[in-house]
């Protein structure tokens, strides 16, 4: 993007109304929380997201048929835009418009925002329908998209940062949803603190960036970078901090912990959380600021080994889980990984790519997993399922087009974009490559691991349980269809070149202009088509090794996980007490925290700060206890207290001579 973006110049109302509605579902439901059953506020919610995500489908069918007059010359490419709503901030210099960019990315993420989302709010209302606080759940629904919404669609840092901080406000709410259990709000705060400990450091590189561009603008601001050479030290002083928001945000080493704790919130919020707002966010920053990135290639190492570590660290984790969610919930933090090593290798487009593809069958596997539990009785120990295809057939069936797609089995979704990212790798870093290898025979492992012990072999849970398995309701099973459809053939969105030119890679490329420019080398590689030929063969060979390994060890051994008190090896002890992080963190930083605070309390509030206080107190209390004993009532008495005033006046006088 060349140019400076142009400024629309139509009604704005279309792009006023995609956040403003999930606003108004906001302000509706937690207004008559009390008032509304349970299918109505989901059918407020739902609709109100429903209509977002129409609008969006309207903007990105505009963009790909523009007007002569919108059209980049040479290109037929529809020229971005911004849409100023008002003046927001003006201080001196500093003027800062409230305004939307409307361009590839921003339409994208538009369009996952809100048809995910869409989907799993109309699960909510199957799932959530008997919860006494069901419209209070959809109104901070309501407003998770709109956060979400803002931060894609801002036009400058400082927008972002409000709809980056209005994720992190909604996820501590809903992560601890029902907050009558003390461990659940325990998970809020430790999503909430982790969060903040991110965004200083995305704060600090926004306040750089004012610093170094005398702008937030991103089209000022980028248009200003590409003139900077590579490698220039205020670049790369910005990018990492602005990567220590993306890694608190989007739960990478060492500031990943937080999201497998945020299992505790209903699993429609997990699922919301991991496919389509909070986690997706730190993606959206770096793709968003791409020139940036680009021009710090030490930065880029640094991502790049960062997502490459997360994603082989979090899998490894994922293969002694037993909590069906908490095995979701490090799978993403490993597909992050994923997402964020394609980042640091320059492959943007694939990045996004598996973000889109990550959505659809993450989302699916969620939804799927609150289908077992809904059908279980609220039982998410994998130990005590298994059979259950037989009684939840459609889960069953949609589950698994979810595993075979995040374990990248081709034709479904997953296999394009983690081939692209493991492609890109491989151009890259061997090293790299070989770690995103390991991190997909994993994975292929561990998630059969959970279909497996959940849906074949005998039924492990008590009678009652038993008796009362059954199918969830339509309005659950039907995203769920919907979600499948998407996981098994969104990658054709964009396949490798063995296969054709995909569609995002050409719609994404003005996104990355800037980029190409400052290097051209790292964007015109291309691997020829032996060697992809060898690596998808290779991707596929290991996929499968994980699956038929994972078969002959929970189908046709039989084995089962063992017991919490069970006696374990001591790699596997490490493994299954997830190397202990949490443990040290607590012990290097939450201990030492507790112990500074009660001893601030303990001696410098009790002793210092109230001691002074109420030492005061009880001076002048004292004091004018005494002086209120003169007051006798004697007219002698106050006669001698006049006549020593009078003495001890003149005497002072006389002195003075």
């Amino acid at each position: 993007m060349d140019a400076p973006l142009a400024v629309y110049t139509g009604s704005p109302l279309p792009y006023i109304l995609i956040p403003l509605l999930p606003f108004l579902g906001f302000l509706i439901n937690g207004l008559l929380n009390r008032r509304l059953s349970g299918t109505v506020a989901g059918a407020i919610s739902s609709l109100a997201v429903l209509g977002s995500f129409l609008i969006a489908v309207s903007l990105f069918w505009s963009f790909l048929h523009p007007e002569p007059q919108w059209t980049i010359p040479g290109t037929g490419t529809h020229q971005p835009y911004t849409v100023h709503l008002f003046d927001w901030i003006r201080v001196g210099s500093l003027h800062i418009p409230f305004s939307y960019q409307i361009d590839q990315l921003s339409l994208i993420m538009l369009l996952l925002v809100t048809g995910v989302g869409f989907l799993i709010h109309v699960y909510s209302i199957g799932y959530m329908h008997h919860d006494e606080n069901v419209g209070k759940f959809f109104s901070f629904l309501n407003l998770f998209v709109f956060s979400m919404l803002l931060l894609v669609m801002g036009a400058n840092f400082l927008i972002l940062f409000i709809g980056w901080e209005g994720v992190g406000l909604c996820s501590y709410l809903l992560i601890g949803f029902w907050n009558k259990n003390t461990s659940y709000n325990n998970a809020a705060k430790k999503a909430f603190i982790i969060n903040r400990i991110g965004d200083l450091g995305f704060l600090l590189g926004i306040f750089l960036i004012y610093q170094t561009f005398d702008s937030v603008e991103y089209g000022s601001v980028f248009q200003q970078a590409a003139k900077l050479p590579v490698g220039a030290g205020v670049v790369t002083a910005i990018t990492l901090l602005l990567f220590v928001g993306a890694m608190g945000k989007s739960a990478q080493l060492p500031l990943y912990t937080w999201l497998p704790d945020a299992m505790a919130g209903p699993t429609p919020v997990s699922a919301l959380i991991h496919a389509a707002t909070m986690v997706t966010a730190g993606i959206y920053m770096v793709l968003r600021s791409n020139i940036l990135f680009t021009l710090s290639p030490d930065t880029l190492h640094v991502v790049a080994w960062v997502g490459a570590l997360t994603a082989l660290f979090a899998a490894t984790i994922g293969l002694a889980q037993n909590d069906i969610k908490k095995v979701l919930a490090y799978s993403t933090v490993s597909q992050l990984g994923y997402m964020f090593l394609a980042l640091g290798v320059m492959g943007y487009t694939s990045s996004l790519f598996h973000v889109l593809t990550h959505a659809f069958f993450k989302a699916l596997m969620f939804l799927g997993a609150g289908s077992v539990i809904h059908a279980m009785s609220n039982e998410q120990d994998m130990r005590r399922m298994g059979g259950l295809r037989k009684a939840l057939p459609i889960t069953f069936f949609t589950f698994l087009i979810g595993c075979l797609a995040i374990s990248g089995i081709p034709p479904f979704s997953g296999f394009f974009s983690k081939d692209e990212i493991l492609a890109h790798a491989f151009e890259h870093s061997k090293p790299l490559w070989a770690i995103g290898m390991l991190t997909a025979f994993l994975t292929a492992f561990y998630m059969f691991r959970l279909l497996f012990l959940t849906f074949f072999g005998e039924f492990r849970g008590t009678e009652e349980q038993k008796h009362h398995l059954h199918e969830s309701p339509a309005s659950m099973t039907m995203p769920l269809v919907v979600l499948a459809i998407l996981a098994a053939i969104g990658g054709f969105m964009n396949a490798p070149l063995v296969l054709g030119r995909g569609y995002l890679a050409d719609f994404l490329a003005p996104l990355f202009a800037y980029s190409r420019q400052a290097n051209p080398a790292a964007f015109g590689a291309e691997l020829d088509h032996a060697t992809e030929y060898m690596l998808i063969a290779a991707s596929v060979l290991v996929a499968l090794g994980g699956i038929v390994l994972a078969y002959a060890l929970y189908v046709a051994r039989k084995a089962r996980p063992a017991e919490d008190d069970a006696q374990r090896g001591f790699l596997e002890n490490l493994v299954y007490h997830k190397y202990y992080v949490d443990e040290l963190y607590n012990f290097l930083f939450v201990k030492p925290s507790m112990f500074l605070s009660r001893s601030l309390h303990d001696v410098v509030e009790k002793r210092v700060v109230d001691g002074t206080v109420n030492g005061l107190g009880r001076g002048v209390f004292g004091g004018s206890e005494r002086l209120g004993r003169l007051q006798t009532g004697r007219v002698e008495t106050y006669l001698l207290l006049m006549v020593v005033g009078i003495v001890v006046v003149l005497a002072l006088n006389f002195m003075k001579f």
